[in-house]
């Protein structure tokens, strides 16, 4: 099992990936089409805003009427964030620097793990979906034969960085030898060096 201090630094690293992956999830600018030099429509999962002088902003009327990748990602980002949600709360509890479960030690380790494997899960969903987002958005480009000038905006990125926080977090929750170096030479250091002040049988 990983020490208190990697434990306490992987879940605060997913922490962060989760602040970034709802962050991304309620950002406008996933997508950014420009027209002219100061006129531009940006597409959120949730709004779509134009700006010129002032920036208009409108909700999406009817989920039927999104197009395939807004409505994907959208749906994956908060299955995400429901999971990672959930991760915290089990890695609260499987934590050595919490005073949950201290009882059961073996069941303790079990939730940090399974807590870490959640946030690992919930980190790759989110990198998945935003890479075919990105995606879908070059293959339009190039179905319209470059006549659209689109681009994925500030929000893509964002949640790339949620999801690899996400999942790395995880993985230090995760690691079950990660610490445990010291601890084992000293073991082996004792089983080969005895006690030199033990008393001899032997007259």
């Amino acid at each position: 099992m990983a020490s208190s201090g990697l434990q306490l630094f992987g879940f605060l690293l997913a922490l962060v990936g989760l602040g970034a992956t709802v962050a991304a999830t309620f950002m406008v600018e996933w997508k950014k089409q420009t027209q002219g030099n100061t006129y531009h429509i940006y597409e959120g999962l949730w709004e779509t805003c134009s700006s010129n002088d002032k920036t208009i902003c409108e909700s999406y009327d009817s989920l039927l009427k999104l197009a395939t990748e807004v409505q994907a990602t959208r749906a994956v980002l908060i299955i995400s964030n429901l999971l990672s949600i959930m991760a915290v709360l089990v890695s609260t509890i499987g934590m050595k620097c919490t005073h949950f479960m201290d009882s059961k030690p073996g069941s303790k380790a079990t939730a940090a793990m399974i807590g870490g494997i959640m946030f690992m899960i919930a980190g790759l969903l989110t990198t998945i979906i935003t890479s075919w987002y990105v995606t879908m958005i070059v293959e339009n480009f190039h179905a319209s034969h470059h006549l659209q000038s689109s681009e994925f905006g500030k929000a893509v990125f964002v949640s790339w960085a949620g999801g690899v926080l996400s999942m790395a977090g995880g993985a230090f929750l995760t690691c079950r030898r990660c610490g445990r170096s010291g601890s084992s030479e000293s073991v082996s250091a004792n089983h080969l060096f005895p006690n030199g002040n033990q008393t001899s049988n032997y007259v």
